[in-house]
């Protein structure tokens, strides 16, 4: 499609009319429309257009200077837009509907409320929820980023040069005022710079305003009552009430159990922990009743920003998948995929290239389980975008190779780890996955776990049958290819054979793993290991310490690592979190104790209240921190989700 004419919008204009100043309904979809084909001499003619159709091309952006004023309906769904602030050009919009691009966020929603405030709906739904939430953001924003102004100013000295200072002070301002979900920073930021470039400018009038220099700085609603952003949870997210009485003790049942307190000996200090939210938002038919729904695995999204942290989880039981923002225990997507039953989820982040040559940042959340299928969710979309028919059996646990983010290992109960390279999505946002190796296993394998010191040749994987090991590199002709080295592990603490239900890098060397029944977890080195394993195809690990656990005889409690941290942590079947400073336990001279090192803490579970009675008991099947060790989100057997915050 080329640039527009008026006899084309004569064509599809309505009322007919020879003359583009009397048409009050357009429809441009369908045209394949670029950006730059919006001319803004062409369309401003339409001084009289209250409806506009734009759905189902291929727009980036729209042009700042299009002159309908009048516009009262605009249909932009199933673009490429990647910003909304130009829509600010339309004062009197009622209606409008953003479906279907995939690059805008639910910080772009919040834009347009705060744009256009005569909306009323916004993807066919009632505007006025979300116009609540940004002005609660508001109020809050402009209070503390007042207060940013008063204490800035006041550290000043006469002689700063007051041009120069202004700008320190809305950098500092975007840099250092923080409120609200990390799933929000976006609009936050914008609206911080905003409001603190407007505290400038009114600042810079005052100087000139010789009658009335001390008159204070017109704000907005600095001065209004300080509102709390509200826990905006969908209708079907039925939260779980926490007493006051286990709130005000929760710190105390967070201290250390069989190890050292405050660090008496020279160790660490106990990390102070509390209990957050407790969520039911995977509950069947959406019933508050449900406390049976089991679920399974959690992961946290990758940090958009090289050095930061993630504070948004994602969960999966039963037939579903949430996306929950851990600072607020908001649900801010969920999945559904009925007759499904999820078990394990993962996360990758690609760099997309649009057809205008921009790049976009995707997170993709790949869910798998009983039915043999990954679903390759776009959870900002709120779409799914790809579906692999991956393996005929139910996929226990999936995982992306960190070496390349678009390629995935799927573990299934037909005895199969197949490795996939899921591509980049088309023009249409879908996935073509294709086969890249297929590893046979003698036992159905549980955890996989990619070496850490080279992820892109050697894979293990935690099974039934015991701990495994395959070279998957690529440049080898085998596409189909049987374990290479089988580990055991001595004393009789993990012999030949036993399961294997829990396995983590700790670092680089170190390797975590758990099997059932045993009352302990194994420390072992991935580096002496393989180093000394010579030609064998079965090597007792080298065992580097053992950690305590629970004497459970019950199975498929995983364990997870929080690198960055050096800490393990493991769930039981009373509901609490067992934590160790692997680092510290690590740091003791040799040789360590042949007796088990107990754990630096232990998280009681809390008994949150449902159902009008305390939840006193439940298992912890899965338990991950995220990398800065502030959020932790334990789930349980019970349809719980777990979140705890560091203090």
């Amino acid at each position: 499609m080329g640039p527009l004419s008026a006899r084309l919008l004569m064509q599809r204009g309505r009322p007919k009319s020879d003359r583009l100043g009397k048409i009050r309904s357009l429809d441009l979809s369908g045209l394949e429309l670029l950006s730059e084909h919006l001319d803004p001499k062409l369309l401003c003619r339409l001084t009289q257009l209250q409806e506009l159709d734009l759905s189902n091309n291929q727009l980036e952006t729209l042009p700042d200077n299009l002159g309908l004023s009048h516009l009262r309906v605009l249909r932009c769904a199933n673009n490429q837009l990647g910003d909304v602030t130009a829509l600010c050009q339309f004062p009197k919009l009622e209606e409008l509907s953003l479906e279907g691009n995939p690059f805008l966020t639910v910080n772009d929603n919040l834009k347009v409320s705060f744009l256009l405030p005569t909306l009323r709906k916004v993807n066919g739904k009632d505007a006025s929820s979300t116009y609540s939430q940004v002005e609660n953001l508001n109020r809050e924003l402009t209070s503390r980023v007042t207060a940013h102004w008063e204490k800035f100013m006041a550290t000043l000295g006469p002689e700063e040069e007051a041009e120069k200072a202004q700008a320190d002070f809305v950098k500092s301002a975007v840099r250092d005022v923080r409120y609200g979900p990390e799933s929000l920073s976006e609009f936050t930021q914008w609206r911080v710079r905003m409001i603190s470039e407007e505290l400038v400018a009114s600042s810079r009038t005052q100087v000139h305003e010789a009658d009335s220099p001390e008159k204070p700085p017109e704000a907005g609603a600095a001065h209004k009552p300080r509102a709390r952003l509200a826990a905006l949870k969908r209708p079907d997210d039925v939260p779980l009430n926490l007493s006051p009485s286990k709130r005000a003790c929760a710190s105390p049942s967070a201290q250390v159990e069989g190890g050292p307190v405050a660090g008496s000996d020279g160790s660490q200090p106990a990390l102070k922990l509390e209990p957050l939210h407790f969520l039911q938002c995977h509950s069947k038919n959406n019933s508050p009743q449900d406390l049976e729904t089991q679920l399974w695995a959690c992961a946290f999204e990758p940090a958009w920003e090289e050095g930061a942290t993630s504070q948004t989880v994602a969960t999966c039981g039963g037939e579903a998948v949430c996306v929950i923002d851990c600072q607020t225990g908001i649900v801010l997507h969920k999945y559904k995929a009925p007759g499904e039953e999820f078990f394990s989820v993962a996360w990758t982040a690609l760099m997309v290239v649009t057809q205008a040559g921009h790049k976009k940042r995707w997170s993709v959340l790949a869910a798998a389980g009983l039915r043999g299928l990954v679903r390759l969710l776009h959870v900002r979309a709120g779409f799914c975008c790809g579906v692999i028919r991956a393996h005929k059996k139910a996929i226990a646990t999936l995982c992306f190779s960190p070496a390349h983010e678009t390629h995935l290992f799927t573990a299934s109960y037909d005895k199969r780890i197949i490795l996939w390279d899921i591509g980049m999505p088309n023009q249409d946002y879908e996935f073509q996955a294709s086969q890249l190796l297929t590893l046979d296993t003698t036992s159905i394998p549980l955890r996989l776990c990619p070496v850490a010191s080279c992820p892109d040749a050697r894979l293990l994987a935690g099974c039934e049958g015991g701990c495994c090991c395959w070279d998957v590199r690529l440049d080898q002709p085998q596409k189909r290819r049987v374990c290479e080295v089988e580990f055991v592990f001595s004393e009789g603490s993990e012999a030949s054979g036993r399961r294997v239900d829990g396995l983590a890098f700790v670092n680089e060397d170190v390797v975590a793993s758990k099997g059932s029944g045993l009352g302990t977890i194994c420390l072992w080195s991935w580096r002496q290991t393989w180093g000394g394993r010579g030609s064998q195809s079965t090597v007792a690990v080298v065992v580097l310490a053992r950690l305590q656990w629970s004497p459970t005889e019950l199975a498929y409690f995983s364990l997870s690592a929080c690198p960055d941290k050096g800490i393990v942590l493991c769930g039981d079947e009373e509901g609490n979190v067992w934590l160790y400073d692997v680092s510290n336990i690590l740091k003791q001279p040799p040789p360590l104790p042949a007796a088990p090192q107990a754990p630096t803490q232990i998280l009681k579970w809390p008994q949150p209240w449902a159902l009008g009675q305390a939840v006193t008991k439940t298992m912890v099947n899965t338990v991950v921190a995220n990398a800065s060790f502030t959020y932790l989100t334990a789930l349980t057997d019970s349809n719980i989700v777990a979140i705890w915050g560091r203090l």
